[in-house]
């Protein structure tokens, strides 16, 4: 059978405070597109469907509105799991009538050894899970980390493998070798998420969800993270988002990335403060794109982020790679003999590259005044 891999969704998640609704209903209509192209026989989603254990009204009608329109309107069978972000419990409301509709989604991790079959191949759905629900499910306190509960988990799974079929693992986890970007939750404590990839030979192929990277497995030609529709965070500022292809028919199974391409792109640009501000300067960005800035200026620029808006709206980052350079100009003798009102006048300056205001001036007074009368 043919069918598209893709994960971390992340339906509601904004990026430094805006939206991403748009660009995630545009990725969705490629994902679709591609899916039409291709003609698979299903679709599965690695988990993190959501952003959050408890998505706003707007994420829950969004996902909706795309569950709905694969899976009844366009007849796709889906197959998904819960990842770490969602709450298993709130999104598998209503999961034992969607088989109805060959929508097939796991958030308990009992569920998943009774596999999906479809077109000679098993599909064994396996949500995100923690080390204490594998010790209540198989009864061993031993279970500390998910390396050691994985270690059962797949022996139970390959147990119930018909020998004429292939057998696809998704799953949501942290795979050893792989490495993590910035915007993923790190929930590492005493080895939790970490899994050898060499538990997972038996399978076929192994769908897998959890980091946005698609590289992160790109040693490992039958198993791979699908990587999010979207760029999340300034580290994936280079990544080429997408889905994956996977044919069973062939052996091995046959792999094919197919790339999406951002509505809004999220892009670095490194310069001096001088070059972005200047208006017969291009970048390669436009007023929707989201922005992250390394300037390389060294002196403080007041106001720095709100004028940088003013060409670019939507910059959600601003780093400096160099140390500013905030060191106090030689003064002589008669600059430091100077009454302390203009010597803060001259340091205020020097610090932000512009006068005191006079209601500045004002309130320095005031306090100087104070002062005076306290020592006096």
């Amino acid at each position: 059978m043919r069918f598209l891999h893709t994960a971390d969704w992340h339906i509601g998640k904004k990026l430094h405070g805006y939206d991403l609704l748009t660009e995630q209903r545009d990725a969705y209509r490629q994902i679709k597109a591609i899916a039409e192209a291709e003609k698979v026989d299903a679709i599965v989603i690695a988990g993190d469907l959501y952003d959050r254990a408890l998505p706003s009204e707007d994420a829950v009608t969004a996902l909706d509105d795309m569950l709905v329109d694969l899976n009844r309107q366009e007849h796709f069978p889906l197959l998904a799991i819960s990842g770490n972000h969602d709450s298993g419990v709130r999104l598998g409301q209503g999961s034992d009538w969607f088989k109805s509709t060959a929508f097939y989604l796991n958030t308990r991790l009992e569920d998943a050894f009774t596999p999906v079959v479809m077109d000679g191949t098993q599909f064994f759905l396996l949500p995100y899970f923690e080390p204490f629900a594998a010790r209540q499910y198989f009864e061993d306190d031993s279970l500390k980390t998910v390396e050691q509960a994985m270690q059962k988990v797949v022996a139970k799974m390959v147990a119930a493998f018909d020998p004429q079929m292939k057998h696809v693992l998704v799953a949501h986890f942290f795979a050893a070798g792989s490495t993590h970007t910035d915007s993923e939750t790190q929930v590492q404590v005493g080895g939790l998420n970490a899994v050898p990839v060499d538990l997972l030979r038996d399978f076929d192929y192994v769908a897998l969800g959890h980091l946005h990277r698609k590289e992160a497995l790109q040693n490992e030609p039958t198993m791979k993270y699908s990587g999010s529709p979207l760029k999340f965070s300034t580290s994936e500022s280079l990544d080429t988002k997408g889905v994956w292809i996977v044919d069973t028919a062939t052996d091995p199974v046959t792999v094919t990335f197919k790339p999406l391409k951002p509505l809004h792109d999220l892009v670095v640009l490194r310069a001096s403060f001088a070059e972005l501000m200047d208006p017969d300067k291009a970048f390669p960005v436009t007023p929707d794109d989201f922005v992250t800035i390394e300037l390389t200026d060294t002196a403080p620029i007041a106001n720095v982020m709100q004028r940088l808006k003013t060409r670019f709206p939507k910059v959600i980052e601003l780093h400096r790679i160099n140390q500013i350079d905030v060191a106090p100009k030689t003064l002589d003798i008669d600059q430091v003999q100077q009454d302390p009102l203009t010597l803060l006048g001259d340091f205020f300056e020097t610090v932000t590259q512009h006068p005191l205001t006079d209601q500045q001036e004002t309130w320095a007074k005031q306090a100087y005044q104070r002062a005076q009368k306290e020592e006096g």
